[in-house]
């Protein structure tokens, strides 16, 4: 349903414009032909996208180039659409007023929208944790996606300044740390995220075990994924791959588990049921009574986390929200993923467990994000009496 609305949707401006066309030409009164060129540009770009990753192996230079054609694509079909709507309803002040305001939105969200960091914060409050780890904080943030990333320097530079001004006891992050390959982790951008002060938990997301690299010859999937990890390592991050660590103040300890993405998922990763996740070799030995905070990339797995009896606190990403959500006061607010996904984004409680849904800090598909900043979550553990 998905795909087919996407295709519908690069489907519509071309024949919208070809049946224009085809009445000004009865008429006699073609267009010029730079009016015909661009329209047969922006009528034709989602269709050349895709080539870009045919014949560039979906690089970075080919990502963020498509991305921005994409962006381009939006920014002048949308309003157009708009107005051409209100137009033919006899509004046509109206069209051109809204088509403005989504373009001037658009530009704020490529432009400012993707660079404005904010901090949620919230309290989780349970009887299973003990006394020593009351107040524990945690920064989670997830889905940086550096290969995609417009400014590296600035956007992550940023991220680490943010994470460590929190002064949190841990940092975890649920995965995407990379777009395509290994090699996005580079010197500068191991640079920065060295400078996370606390130290450091992951796991593997979609993007990170190579699946989406196009010369897979050159480069097998599984090596990216390994070397990935190789330099994770190097970082001083430590990667949780279907295991459970334990943390430990006094004598009171909590239970850090991790799964990672199985890369046979890639065709089903926004599905809302996903097949049984290695929730036995996570959990092996870990006592049920025991606080535990699951990190997994996909939110899917949140029902099989609480089934197996752990996941007091399971913290995700991956959707993004979509980069794009409407907030209506403090409320989780509308994104479109809420037709993808049972869960979304942000927080959610159930049988007293808590699952949340960092929004991520990098983009896919395009450069912006509206409504949908890149975030770092705060979350302070309290013990209920």
């Amino acid at each position: 349903m998905f795909l087919f609305l996407l295709i519908l949707a690069a489907l519509l401006p071309a024949v919208l414009d070809l049946r224009r066309y085809s009445r000004l030409a009865r008429r006699g009164c073609r267009p010029s032909a730079l009016h015909t060129g661009l329209w047969l540009v922006f009528d034709l770009l989602p269709f050349v996208m895709p080539l870009l990753y045919l014949f560039l192996d979906n690089t970075p230079p080919a990502v963020r180039t498509s991305m921005w054609l994409l962006w381009c694509w939006l920014f002048v079909q949308g309003p157009r659409f708009l107005y051409r709507l209100l137009r033919r309803l006899r509004r046509p002040r109206l069209g051109i007023a809204l088509a403005a305001a989504v373009a001037a939105t658009m530009l704020w969200g490529a432009l400012a929208g993707r660079r404005n960091l904010r901090t949620e914060r919230i309290e989780c409050c349970s009887e299973q944790l003990p006394a020593a780890f009351d107040g524990f904080r945690i920064a989670l943030f997830s889905d940086l996606h550096l290969g995609a990333l417009v400014d590296t320097e600035g956007e992550v530079g940023r991220l680490v300044e943010r994470i460590n001004a929190l002064h949190p006891d841990l940092v975890c992050f649920t995965g995407d740390l990379v777009n395509i390959r290994y090699t996005e982790l580079d010197a500068t951008a191991e640079r920065l995220l060295r400078g996370i002060e606390a130290p450091l938990f992951s796991v593997l997301g979609n993007h990170d075990v190579g699946t989406y690299i196009g010369d897979k010859r050159a480069l097998p999937p599984a090596e990216s994924c390994r070397r990935l990890v190789e330099r994770q390592q190097a970082m001083g991050w430590h990667l949780l791959q279907d295991t459970t660590v334990y943390l430990r103040r006094g004598d009171d300890s909590i239970a850090l588990s991790g799964l990672s993405f199985d890369p046979a998922l890639r065709k089903r990763r926004h599905d809302k049921r996903l097949p049984p996740a290695e929730t036995a070799k996570c959990y092996r030995d870990v006592p049920p009574q025991l606080f535990d905070i699951t990190l997994v990339h996909l939110p899917q797995y949140w029902d099989q986390v609480r089934a197996a009896g752990y996941g007091d606190l399971t913290l995700s990403g991956h959707t993004h929200a979509m980069q794009c959500r409407l907030r209506f006061g403090d409320g989780r607010g509308w994104s479109p993923a809420r037709f993808l996904y049972k869960r979304w984004g942000g927080r959610y409680d159930a049988d007293g467990s808590t699952l949340y849904i960092n929004d991520g800090v990098g983009y896919v598909g395009y450069p912006m994000r509206l409504g949908a900043r890149p975030e770092v979550t705060l979350i302070t553990l309290r013990r209920c009496e």
